[in-house]
C-alpha cells in the first residue's frame, strides 16, 4: 500500500474517505470547514455515534470537503490515548477501510490527543497499517479478492519535516516484518535450510552493502560444530549456517543469531502429533533475523551488522541423534543430549561461538522460539529477555515498549546453572521441569560469557496458534529494528 503525508487544506483534499478519530470528549478541529463540523455535530446529537472505543460510523457526501465519505472512529472516554491505544486505533481503522470500497483514505492526526510525539504516531501508524493489510495467499488456487484500498495519507495542519523520515522508518520496519511473516507462513516442504540460504543470497543481490556466506553442514562438522551437526544429521535436508554481513560502518559489529529449525518433529524425542504442523514456525527467530536485515538495508543504517542463521530440520531418521549421546561443541565444551527436542540451544550454541570467533562482535543477540516454558510464563504478549549486560537488557526492553513489541526481563542467576550439571559431560541440554526457559538461557550463556549478550525467547510471540488468525506475527522485528535504529543514532 502507498502512504503519504499531507498538510493541504481539507476542503480541497481529494480522497474517497476522510477518517476522524473521535473520543466521547473530543472537540472537532478548527481545520475542518464550518459546514463539515456542523454536519458531524448534528450526526453525533442524533445518538448514532458516541465515540465509544471501537465504534465506527460512515457519513456519505459530507458538506464542505472534497472527500466523498467521512469515517468516524470511536476512541473511548479517555482524554489522552497511550501509544498502544493509538496502534490499536490505526489497526482497526485500516481493517474497516480494507473491508470497504474506499481506494484512498486520509487519516487526521489532530482530532485526538495521544501521549506520543507526532512523528512516532506517523511511524507506528504506517507500520501497523501495513501489518493490518498483510495477506499470505501464495498457496491458494483462487486468492481472495484484493481490497480496494491503495493509499493511506496522514494529515496534519502543520508542516513537519520529521514526518517523512518517520514514514520511511515505519514502512521499512513493516517491510521487514512482512518478510519474516512470509518465511514463517511458508510450508516446511518449501521452506527448508537450503531455501533460506537462497533467500539470503537474493537479499545479498538486492542490497550493495550486504554480503552473504553459506557454511554447509559438512563444513560445519569439519570445523567442530558437533552440537549443530547432531541436530542437522537426522534429516535428508542438509543444514547450513547462513551469514549475512551488512557493512554500513566500520568497527566491531553487532550480531544477531537466529534459530532456524524449519521443521521440528522433536527428533527421537518425538513430539505429540496434535498441532505438530505449527512446528514450521520453529524458525521464527531466523525469520525475524531476515526481516531485521531487510529493514536495516532499506534504511541504510550506519552500523556494522553480522546476522547468522543456524538452519536445520530436526527429524528422527536412522542417522538422528539419540538421547544419551554426547557431542563436542565448537567452543570445546561437551554436551550430553538427554532430550533431542531441546535442539534449538544445540544449533544456537555453535552459532554463538562461530560468530564470536570469526567476527569479534561487541554485542550478540540471539532470537529463538526456544521453550514451551516461556509460553507458560508469559503467554503470547511478551517475549522473554535475558541478558548478561544491564544496558543491553534495558535498551531492548525500551525498544519493545516504544514499538509495542514488548519484552519482559527474566533472571539469569548462577543459581540455575547447577540444573544443567551432567555426570558424564560438561553439561546436559535440559535442566529439568523447573524454570525451563531460564535454564535454556543459562545453557546459551555458557557460550557467550565473554561478550555483551542477550537472548530473546519468542516461543509465545512468533506466531498465533490455531483459529482464523493463525499465522506468523513477524515479531520481534519491530523490537530489534528499533534497538538497531537507536544504536545507530537514527531514532
Amino acid at each position: 500500500m502507498e502512504y503519504a503525508i499531507s498538510h493541504s487544506a481539507l476542503p480541497k483534499l481529494k480522497a474517497d474517505c476522510l477518517v476522524l478519530p473521535l473520543g466521547s470528549a473530543s472537540t472537532l478541529p478548527e481545520a475542518l470547514p464550518d459546514e463539515t463540523r456542523a454536519s458531524v455535530q448534528a450526526f453525533i446529537k442524533t445518538g448514532d455515534f458516541s465515540g465509544k472505543q471501537g465504534q465506527v460510523s460512515w457519513l456519505h457526501n459530507p458538506p464542505g470537503v472534497a472527500a466523498r465519505r467521512l469515517l468516524l472512529v470511536g476512541c473511548g472516554d479517555k482524554t489522552e490515548l497511550d501509544g498502544q491505544a493509538w496502534q490499536r486505533l490505526v489497526t482497526g481503522t485500516t481493517r474497516q477501510l480494507l473491508a470497504s470500497p474506499v481506494k484512498q483514505a486520509v487519516l487526521m492526526l489532530d482530532t485526538v490527543n495521544v501521549a506520543r510525539e507526532l512523528d512516532w504516531r506517523v511511524r507506528e501508524g504506517a507500520r501497523v497499517a501495513e501489518e493490518a493489510s498483510y495477506r499470505f495467499d501464495d498457496y491458494r488456487s483462487k486468492p481472495a479478492k484484493a481490497a480496494a484500498l491503495r493509499k493511506l495519507t496522514f494529515w496534519h495542519a502543520q508542516r513537519d519535516a520529521a514526518l517523512r523520515q518517520a514514514l520511511k522508518q515505519g514502512r521499512a520496519v513493516a517491510a521487514g516484518t512482512a518478510l519474516a511473516r512470509d518465511l514463517g507462513n511458508m510450508p516446511p516442504n518449501d521452506c527448508y535450510p537450503e531455501y533460506l540460504a537462497e533467500r539470503a543470497k537474493a537479499l545479498g543481490k538486492e542490497y550493495d552493502k550486504l554480503t552473504v556466506k553459506i557454511v554447509t553442514q559438512a563444513q560445519a562438522e569439519k570445523m567442530g560444530m558437533g552440537a549443530f551437526h547432531a541436530v542437522a544429521k537426522g534429516s535428508t535436508r542438509e543444514g547450513c549456517l547462513i551469514v549475512m554481513e551488512y557493512k554500513g560502518a566500520a568497527g566491531k559489529p553487532v550480531s544477531l543469531v537466529g534459530k532456524g529449525i524449519t521443521f521440528d518433529t522433536g527428533g527421537i524425542s518425538l513430539k505429540p502429533g496434535a498441532n505438530m504442523d505449527e512446528m514450521k514456525y520453529d524458525m521464527g527467530g531466523a525469520a525475524s533475523v531476515f526481516g531485521t536485515v531487510k529493514t536495516v538495508c532499506e534504511l541504510g543504517l550506519p552500523i556494522h551488522l553480522v546476522a547468522v542463521v543456524a538452519a536445520a530440520e530436526n527429524m528422527p531418521d536412522g542417522g538422528a541423534t539419540r538421547p544419551g549421546d554426547i557431542v563436542k561443541t565448537l567452543s570445546g565444551q561437551t554436551v550430553e543430549i538427554l532430550n533431542t527436542d531441546a535442539e534449538g540451544r544445540l544449533v544456537l550454541c555453535d552459532a554463538l561461538t562461530y560468530v564470536q570467533q570469526k567476527y569479534k562482535p561487541h554485542t550478540v543477540i540471539d532470537i529463538a522460539t526456544l521453550t514451551g516454558a516461556c509460553v507458560v510464563a508469559l503467554g503470547s504478549h511478551a517475549q522473554a529477555v535475558y541478558a548478561n549486560d544491564d544496558v543491553l537488557r534495558e535498551s531492548l526492553l525500551e525498544a519493545g515498549q516504544d514499538t509495542g513489541d514488548r519484552g519482559w526481563p527474566m533472571p539469569l542467576w548462577e543459581d540455575y546453572q547447577s540444573q544443567l550439571d551432567s555426570p558424564f559431560a560438561d553439561m546436559q541440554n535440559i535442566g529439568g521441569p523447573k524454570g525451563g526457559s531460564i535454564t535454556a538461557a543459562c545453557f546459551l550463556h555458557r557460550f557467550a560469557r565473554d561478550v555483551n549478550w542477550a537472548h530473546l525467547d519468542i516461543a509465545g510471540t512468533a506466531w498465533i496458534s490455531g483459529g482464523k488468525d493463525k499465522g506468523s506475527t513477524g515479531r520481534p522485528v519491530p523490537m530489534l529494528t528499533r534497538y538497531l535504529i537507536n544504536l545507530a543514532g537514527k531514532g
